[in-house]
């Protein structure tokens, strides 16, 4: 005999209760197989669990966007504050700039070798440090170095910087959603359960072949086994 298996995706469970309701209201009452209670409930747990899916996938739809849009600005914030570290190191070996200057960037321990600018927190850090450091050395009466100019250095780093903060907030949104859908599954599986119970109890006196026809019409789900015959 084949056997059951309450879905285990969201979308898996939405079709399965919006099968119970639909069949339900394509029923004459007395020949409902499930209780007017439990359908009451099934109808206002599919409700609020399809406004729940659709909410997560618009966040998440919405993060997935704006990380495409932020991926560009992270690599012209990596490529910008790279080439200037790469012309700074270049001015001091060419005794333009002070070596011991490099303090003001946070790089005189990096053995002229561009810090790694990997991660978004990475480049967070060096970014701000290298912004500053050119401040500093220029309000000293230092050249400012050009080409590039920490200028559009800022305007890449600012870019980059207010896109991972809008990142964060997507991500957090996303996540407190999907947090709640979670939460809501088990009242959603235990509704789908209570439907299959009952419907499958009301037509246990069928045979084989019709009683799984007519469990099915409800939106029960069942599996075989390796080798068994389907019927």
């Amino acid at each position: 005999m084949p056997y059951r298996r309450l879905p285990n995706t969201d979308s898996a469970r939405i079709r399965a209760l919006r099968s119970a309701v639909e069949k339900a209201a394509d029923t004459d009452f007395q020949e409902l197989l499930f209780s007017t209670g439990t359908l009451d409930e099934a109808k206002s747990v599919l409700t609020h669990f399809e406004h729940l899916s659709a909410r997560y996938q618009q966040l998440y739809d919405t993060q997935i966007k704006a990380g495409k849009s932020f991926a560009g600005k992270t690599k012209n914030a990596r490529m910008y504050i790279s080439h200037f570290i790469q012309v700074l190191y270049m001015c001091v070996m060419r005794s333009e700039i002070k070596e011991e200057q490099l303090a003001l960037y946070g790089l005189e321990e990096a053995n002229m070798v561009v810090p790694d600018l990997t991660s978004n927190e990475q480049l967070l850090e060096w970014g701000q440090k290298i912004i500053d450091g050119e401040h500093q050395r220029t309000i000293q009466g230092g050249v400012p170095i050009y080409n590039p100019s920490i200028a559009k250095v800022k305007v890449m780093f600012t870019l980059f910087k207010e896109g991972y903060q809008t990142q964060k907030l997507h991500q957090k949104a996303t996540a407190r959603v999907l947090e709640d859908v979670a939460a809501y599954r088990e009242k959603v599986d235990k509704i789908i359960f209570e439907i299959w119970e009952e419907v499958e109890k009301h037509n246990s006196g069928l045979s084989p072949e019709k009683r799984l026809a007519r469990n099915r019409e409800y939106g029960i789900v069942y599996y075989y086994r390796k080798g068994e015959i389907v019927e």
